[in-house]
């Protein structure tokens, strides 16, 4: 079954451009030219995707995602004209699992969707769970519980915890972190580790390094 995506792009020259270049990749596409129309139709509606341009009338694309996460950890990949660090992690902080800068190369936004969609793609078998002190992680179900509470996480914070617990004692490096989480092709800067590891700590319970040691100059370390 092909892959549905979202596109909410107003600028429609544009939009028929990605439109055909993702049908032709086989991909099942639904475009929208207004940000209300595609807050409706990504609620209304199940994707595998949504891609969102940031600048939009109606509602703009940070918003879109602001809005998208009170109810659905889809994943969602912003199209962005503004390359400033600040105007990036504000969409990562909205709980953009990615971004692109335009103008890009299709084949570049190609390859930042094969990523998040491998990194949605079920890893393990049903049922299995990993555990770190009193924090349990039904990985068949993508839930995270924490003292018998269950945590509201983004994908993106879920597979960094993940990593995390699965190195359990051991030092992950910024750059294995973003090549773990971000995928191989990523070009995210190292400092965004850092904003994702602190919304990570406002979301468990305790100091901020209960459970996520920081490594100065390193990375980050979960230790029993």
């Amino acid at each position: 079954m092909p892959k549905k995506l979202l596109l909410v792009e107003d600028e429609k020259h544009i939009a028929r451009f990605v439109e055909l270049e993702l049908q032709h990749e086989g991909y099942e596409v639904t475009v929208a030219y207004d940000g209300r129309e595609g807050l409706a139709l990504a609620t209304a509606e199940a994707f595998d995707v949504l891609l969102l341009d940031v600048m939009l009338p109606g509602l703009n694309g940070i918003e879109i995602c602001r809005r998208i996460r009170t109810q659905s950890q889809v994943p969602i990949l912003l199209l962005t004209a503004r390359d400033a660090v600040m105007d990036r992690v504000a969409g990562l902080d909205a709980g953009a699992d990615d971004y692109i800068v335009k103008p890009f190369a299709i084949e570049e936004l190609l390859a930042r969707i094969r990523t998040i969609l491998r990194r949605v793609a079920p890893e393990q078998s049903a049922g299995e769970s990993l555990h770190f002190r009193d924090i349990k992680m039904d990985t068949a179900a993508y839930e995270v519980f924490v003292q018998g509470n269950k945590l509201d996480l983004t994908k993106t914070e879920y597979d960094l915890l993940k990593l995390l617990i699965e190195h359990k004692n051991r030092v992950c490096t910024r750059e294995q972190i973003l090549t773990s989480v971000w995928g191989y092709d990523t070009d995210i800067e190292t400092n965004v580790v850092d904003v994702y590891i602190r919304h990570l700590r406002t979301k468990l319970p305790g100091d901020m390094n209960a459970y996520i040691a920081t490594v100065r100059g390193v990375g980050y370390v979960m230790r029993e």
